[in-house]
């Protein structure tokens, strides 16, 4: 059970695409069990979802990741995605990295630190969700209020996304930008391109909304964070014909911002905007998550100690990347991601040195230490 190669093997054979499980968390469960864990599923809707919990007392160290998987896709494998063979010492299937493996080494360490200390203080517990590659409506969220009505919110939380960039232990991310996206469309008044005094352009107007938008930086990124990053993804007529002023045009924005910016605050910049240059429009905003950091602290500093002790390097704290599940979990007690190098995560031939995957084990092994003391 101190290996975790037999159960990352275990867990890459588990079909598990989002939203399927194919037996992913009962794989799981399995090796929770004899650890003195008491599993409990707790799915809500299609979305297949485990909570684990060891111990009763404080502090309580969480654990969370996800079982499921983004598609094989079109690239070719030189092995079979599901089949978790192991080729000149490194592991290939989807999940290997993000995040099977990374699960299979959490459970791994709490065995091997058990084996040492049966006596271990505290709690750990393990919030696994088969939908965090998806829409992410059912999954971690919904078990964080379901804990939360429990009075079961833990004291921090590890998240063990691929967060190493080249060396293991090289990055922890102590924090996310929020994800914005909007959709404007600006209406005008379709007339002939040979008469513009007899139509309204949506199209310049839409145009004059962008630039203000994009003309300068939102902000010039802050200790943690890189500057705040305003794109035009689309810009949408759908006009076939080249002597019709169109009636109406459409783009699409996606903002990751820092903890200077908010839902609230880009929402209502981008509303002036539309004020001054289109007062006939319709905008659409969707939030997947608001920026959050977990300052240094008694968290992240053990979590770097671990990573010191244990990888002999000393680790940037980083913000980057897209969003992940610790978006939902920040909203209730400290937490950071550690994790593989991810080099390979959504790729063909995703993999992971089988001796890494050791090491990760032999990590987390050690930030139980740190943590629970």
């Amino acid at each position: 059970m101190t290996d975790p190669l037999p159960l990352a093997q275990a867990l890459i054979r588990c079909r598990s695409v989002t939203p399927a499980d194919d037996g992913a968390l009962a794989v799981l469960e399995a090796a929770l069990a004899p650890l003195g864990f008491a599993c409990q599923r707790v799915d809500f809707g299609t979305t297949p979802n485990l909570y684990a919990r060891r111990g009763t007392g404080g502090p309580h160290l969480m654990f969370a990741g996800h079982t499921d998987v983004v598609p094989p896709g079109q690239g070719h494998w030189t092995t079979d995605p599901f089949g978790a063979e192991v080729r000149g010492g490194v592991l290939y299937g989807r999940g290997a990295t993000d995040m099977k493996g990374g699960v299979a080494a959490f459970v791994a360490a709490i065995a091997a630190v058990l084996e040492r200390r049966p006596a271990l203080p505290g709690s750990l517990s393990l919030l696994i969700t088969g939908d965090e590659e998806g829409p992410a409506l059912d999954g971690t969220v919904k078990v964080l209020g379901w804990l939360k009505d429990r009075g079961e919110i833990p004291d921090c939380c590890l998240v063990g996304e691929p967060t190493s960039k080249v060396e293991l232990g090289d990055t922890i991310k102590v924090g996310r930008r929020g994800s914005l996206n909007a959709a404007i469309t600006v209406h005008g008044t379709q007339g002939h391109a040979a008469y513009p005094q007899r139509a309204d352009n949506p199209v310049h107007r839409l145009v004059r909304v962008l630039h203000a938008l994009t003309a300068e930086p939102l902000d010039q990124g802050t200790r943690f964070f890189e500057p705040t990053s305003l794109q035009v993804t689309s810009v949408d007529v759908g006009n076939p014909a080249t002597n019709v002023i169109p009636g109406s045009a459409t783009a699409r924005l996606n903002i990751r911002f820092n903890e200077l910016h908010t839902e609230a605050s880009l929402t209502a910049r981008i509303k002036a905007v539309l004020a001054a240059e289109a007062p006939r429009h319709d905008l659409s905003i969707e939030c997947s998550g608001e920026s959050f950091l977990t300052s240094p602290g008694p968290f992240v500093d053990a979590l770097v100690r671990a990573v010191r002790a244990e990888c002999g390097r000393e680790p940037s704290l980083d913000t980057g990347g897209g969003t992940s599940d610790a978006r939902f979990v920040a909203k209730h007690c400290p937490v950071a991601e550690l994790g593989a190098v991810g080099a390979t995560m959504h790729k063909a031939d995703e993999c992971t040195p089988v001796d890494e995957l050791r090491a990760l084990s032999r990590l987390y092994a050690r930030v139980i230490e740190e943590v629970l003391g």
